[in-house]
């Protein structure tokens, strides 16, 4: 069966947004061409993974003798956006990432695979249920190109919404809750 590539070349809009109350927030990765939009959920790491490893990117191609592909120290203006996520329609929850640099298009490529059914179904205890051979559904994964510019602020955007959780207990570093915390420190 082919797999169903919901591809952007030249996205209008690609943001990690979040729905829901810090400690219960949903992580979206959401990329829009005109008015198609395509709306993946993510997990916290990996949006704070994919921001990194993104500036990574750009950072060792700014050392290229004359920083040949114009690549942006920090993040143009003109492309900051602060905007809430359009509706969301989750199309799938992301299992594996891939990220590349296409030097062809002067654009950060992302790969994006929903979690497969072999994984979502091992959660250790017994699956009895028999597969409904109807049900199978084309396999599918998110492709996106972004210009470099455009990959800055996505990063730079990432990293906000995932700083922006609960704050950091200073003794034990687990997430402090609405309701209180109770500091568990490790033992010497």
């Amino acid at each position: 069966m082919p797999t169903n590539v919901h591809e952007f070349t030249w996205p209008d809009r690609i943001v990690v947004g979040t729905i829901g109350d810090p400690g219960e927030r949903t992580f979206y990765l959401q990329v829009r061409a005109g008015t198609r939009i395509v709306s993946i959920a993510l997990e916290k790491q990996q949006s704070a993974q994919l921001a990194e490893k993104i500036d990574e990117i750009l950072d060792q191609l700014i050392t290229l003798e004359g920083n040949p592909f114009s690549i942006p120290t920090s993040t143009p203006i003109e492309l900051v956006d602060n905007d809430q996520l359009d509706p969301v329609q989750e199309q799938f929850r992301t299992g594996a990432m891939s990220l590349g640099w296409d030097p062809t298009t002067v654009q950060v490529v992302i790969e994006a695979y929903p979690i497969s059914d072999i994984d979502a179904n091992n959660d250790g205890g017994d699956n009895d249920e028999s597969h409904d051979e109807d049900a199978v559904v084309a396999p599918e994964m998110l492709l996106v190109r972004m210009p470099v510019g455009t990959a800055r602020a996505f990063s730079k955007r990432t990293r906000e919404i995932v700083g922006a959780g609960r704050p950091t207990c200073p003794l034990c570093g687990y997430p402090v809750d609405a309701e209180g915390h109770i500091c568990t420190l490790p033992e010497a």
